[in-house]
């Protein structure tokens, strides 16, 4: 009998071992040689790989995987709100997809102030005047269009069925589902859709269903973007937001369109860096900083020394600055100065006002009116490679956690709060990190800036590195701290991505430290060179890939900062 259950486990193990590799966390790969999804949630990692295994390429499946993050991952997964795709394929060929969301048509610079200039019961990041135009569907379905290979209804299908049938509630969801419990008057159309009966939260295991979410999944699935911009889907969100006071009409629906945008480029020792361009800050200022550290031997210094986060402090402060005073909407600001920001001799000029034996000091006066409120950490990063060696690179939010906290009666999804991270208050400088430059003050149908670097690293025309994370203001920090720890430290991508990591970003003039991982000596060795530091919780939640190309064979690392991120391949 022993023997029998022996033959049957055994078997077992091989079948499953030659289908798929997990990595829950930790420190080392999972490896694969066909096919390798990276994200947030184990279930979503999952349908992209078998998106993978039915032929789909590196685009299909980061569609498939986006799809199911909004049903399995609500707090940052989503079809209600946006983000940026960053394309490698095997053949050369780079493209990014740019799908933030756009203030509504009605929107103006000063909608969330008062008669004093004094901004109106947090309406900027709370209620339906948060709410910018969606561009998650729109951007995934372009996407798809140019690139994809399988039918889009197979790359909906997952997500549908995750939703109709249902998954395991996690621990992850816990503090929300308390608080929406708690707040069921506040938020009915949530508690609807997230509590049992409207009422009870779902306990850790618990299998929840979400069935107005499945009907919009439907809609999506058979009329692609219109089945989101258009139809009853539309139609429910519009008779919300009239409703309620908030501003998206049809005419903000229908106009809404993604771009196909080049993308951002840089090198790096040789290597090549491909990341988002505006809106989003993140490409602008991690080619930037790169530059700087590329006149240092980081290697030698060893990773996360006193002097090499000295250095590091250093490349953030001046590329955040800029980010502050220069960047925004492209369409709105033509005139930004992206190639200067993102040459050698930029960062050469840059290098010489560095230090080495003193930190520098933010200057809230430098700019006027420049404003910088904390970006929500509540986004997620999903990373694909496919077996031609396509890549992916794809983040997307709703802002802050759980968005807006807001469903849509009847459609089952959340809203974004994204109206946020625009500037709502022109012309208010401070040393706290208020600031409002004109390139991101709120206008009708302009995307607001963000902090998201979905980014692709090549060497010789081909993806060697697919990494990205979620993490507000944070993110382009973590994400070169990766890179860095992968070109310069050798570290594999699963230790890349767990090494502790710090966060400056101009204003405030003090940088984060994760509170584990770095010893008294080099904190010591930091502050004594005139740095301010606060201990902080988890700095980012990266999700990568690496490509060793002469072993022909993929590496996945799941950041252990992430409670259900997984990395699935095959």
């Amino acid at each position: 009998m022993k023997s029998i259950l022996h033959f049957f486990l055994t078997l077992f193990i091989v079948f499953f071992n030659t289908r798929v590799s997990f990595s829950q966390s930790g420190r080392l790969p999972a490896p694969a040689e066909k096919g390798m999804v990276v994200s947030s949630h184990y279930l979503a990692s999952q349908a992209g790989d078998e998106i993978l295994k039915k032929g789909g390429n590196a685009v299909d499946a980061a569609v498939a995987t986006a799809f199911a993050l909004a049903v399995t991952l609500p707090s940052a997964g989503n079809i209600g709100g946006g983000g940026f795709l960053v394309y490698h394929g095997y053949n050369g060929q780079q493209t990014t997809f740019n799908f933030r969301e756009k203030a509504p048509l009605a929107a103006t610079s000063t909608m969330y102030l008062d008669e004093n200039g004094k901004i109106k019961n947090n309406s900027n990041h709370e209620g339906l005047l948060s709410v910018g135009v969606p561009g998650t569907v729109a951007g995934l379905y372009q996407a798809h269009q140019k690139l994809g290979k399988l039918k889009w209804a197979e790359l909906v299908a997952p997500a549908v069925k995750l939703a109709k049938k249902g998954f395991s509630s996690t621990w992850a969801m816990q503090d929300f589902l308390e608080n929406i419990e708690a707040n069921k008057e506040k938020y009915p159309s949530t508690a609807a859709a997230f509590l049992k009966n409207g009422e009870t939260k779902y306990k850790p295991g618990e299998n929840w269903k979400q069935k107005d979410l499945a009907s919009s999944l439907k809609r999506i699935q058979k009329h692609g973007a219109d089945g989101f911009y258009k139809g009853k889907t539309a139609q429910l969100l519009v008779d919300f937001m009239k409703a309620n006071g908030g501003l998206i009409t049809h005419e903000d629906l229908t106009s809404y369109k993604a771009e196909e945008l080049k993308p951002i480029h840089g090198t790096y020792r040789g290597y090549d860096i491909y990341s988002m361009p505006p809106p989003s800050s993140g490409g602008v200022a991690l080619v930037e900083m790169l530059n700087i550290l590329e006149g240092y031997n980081l290697t030698e210094m060893g990773s996360n020394s006193g002097n090499y986060l000295h250095l590091l402090t250093e490349a953030m402060r001046r590329a955040y600055a800029d980010r502050a005073q220069f960047i925004g909407d492209p369409n709105f600001n033509p005139d930004m100065p992206i190639e200067r920001l993102i040459s050698k001799p930029y960062a050469e000029k840059l290098r010489k006002s560095i230090n080495l034996n003193q930190a520098g000091v933010s200057d809230s006066s430098k700019f006027a009116a420049v404003y910088l409120r904390p970006e929500s950490p509540e986004t997620t990063h999903l990373s694909v490679v496919d077996q031609e060696g396509n890549a992916v690179s794809l983040t997307y939010t709703l802002e802050n956690s759980y968005g807006a906290k807001i469903v849509v009666p009847g459609a089952g999804f959340l809203l974004n709060d994204e109206m946020g991270d625009f500037n709502p208050v022109p012309g208010v400088t401070n040393s706290q990190g208020q600031i409002g430059t004109p390139p991101n003050l709120v206008a009708p149908e302009k995307r607001m800036l963000s902090s998201m670097t979905p980014t692709i690293v090549a060497k010789d025309g081909k993806p060697i590195l697919v990494i990205g994370s979620p993490g507000g203001r944070t993110i382009i920090n973590t994400t070169m701290q990766v890179i860095l720890n992968v070109l310069d430290h050798r570290m594999n991508v699963a230790e890349a991505i767990e090494s502790p990591r710090i966060h400056h970003q101009w204003l405030p003039d003090v940088t984060s430290f994760e509170s584990f991982g770095f010893s008294p000596d080099t904190r010591k060795i930091y502050e004594g060179l005139g740095h301010r530091i606060n201990s902080t919780g988890n700095i980012g939640s990266a999700m990568g890939i690496f490509i060793d190309h002469s072993k022909k064979r993929l590496y996945g690392g799941a950041d252990s900062r992430s409670f259900d991120g997984k990395a699935v391949g095959h």
